[in-house]
């Protein structure tokens, strides 16, 4: 018999049978029995013959197993977070050199290590944002850090007088439309290879440039941390741990 006329018959008996506590429990046994023996969706019913000559049920649900993919440490791709000041000049001339817009990235590299801005900070910027006539640059920082007002040296001036066109935004593509930070990325990564860095770099690692830079240069914690605009000194303490003149007075001969 189906399972539905299995069923059918089961739910009759019960309708139809006087209602005693003893007997009502047996037929609900029976009608669980039913249920029980129903196939699961993902469960296939071996014939007779597949089975060796009695009837199976297998699962035949897929197995495969959960597998996380864990990024290894920054040391496994790159010696060190930031570049030297070296460093980021032959990345500078190497995307110069890089196609038709070559001025443009040029300047995007050069702001972004001048002023420690992050890749999202460095495609949202406006012109609005530049003074050339006076030289100053207002800086709009993300992750809640603090706005400040930078001076833009010669360098830079003459890098964004080059860019100057009727967009709002500093930074755009052929299209017309304002950079993205997926731009940047493959743009760094692309002038790395081209001016032949021992290893891969990323945009983030100009920022990291900065900091460095400017506590070799000798310059506090607090002002650093203004310059950037962390909140808080404990982000900025990593640059001036790894300043040279802190052991300036070690091993005097």
């Amino acid at each position: 018999m189906s399972v539905a006329g299995r069923l059918l018959t089961t739910t009759t008996e019960i309708s139809s049978r006087p209602k005693s506590t003893c007997g009502t429990a047996r037929l609900w046994m029976k009608l669980n029995d039913v249920f029980v023996k129903v196939p699961k969706p993902n469960t296939v019913l071996r014939t007779s013959h597949e089975s060796g000559g009695s009837a199976a049920m297998t699962n035949a649900s897929p197995s495969t197993a959960n597998r996380t993919l864990r990024r290894l440490p920054n040391t496994s791709y790159r010696p060190r977070e930031y570049l030297t000041g070296t460093e980021v000049e032959r990345l500078i001339e190497a995307a110069r050199k890089r196609g038709r817009n070559g001025p443009r990235d040029a300047a995007a590299i050069l702001l972004a290590f001048r002023h420690g801005l992050r890749a999202s900070e460095l495609c949202q910027l406006r012109w609005s944002q530049v003074d050339l006539r006076h030289g100053r640059l207002h800086v709009n920082r993300a992750k809640g850090g603090q706005e400040s007002v930078h001076p833009l040296r010669g360098p830079e001036l003459r890098a964004l007088r080059q860019l100057q066109g009727n967009s709002p935004y500093v930074f755009m593509t052929e299209a017309g439309t304002p950079t993205t930070t997926a731009w940047f990325l493959r743009m760094i990564q692309r002038t790395g290879k081209a001016a032949k860095l021992p290893f891969a770099i990323h945009p983030h690692m100009l920022r990291h440039s900065t900091g460095y830079k400017l506590a070799n240069d000798g310059h506090d914690t607090r002002s650093l941390a203004h310059y950037l605009g962390h909140r808080n000194l404990q982000s900025t303490a990593r640059y001036t741990a790894l300043a040279p003149d802190r052991f300036q007075k070690f091993w005097q001969d």
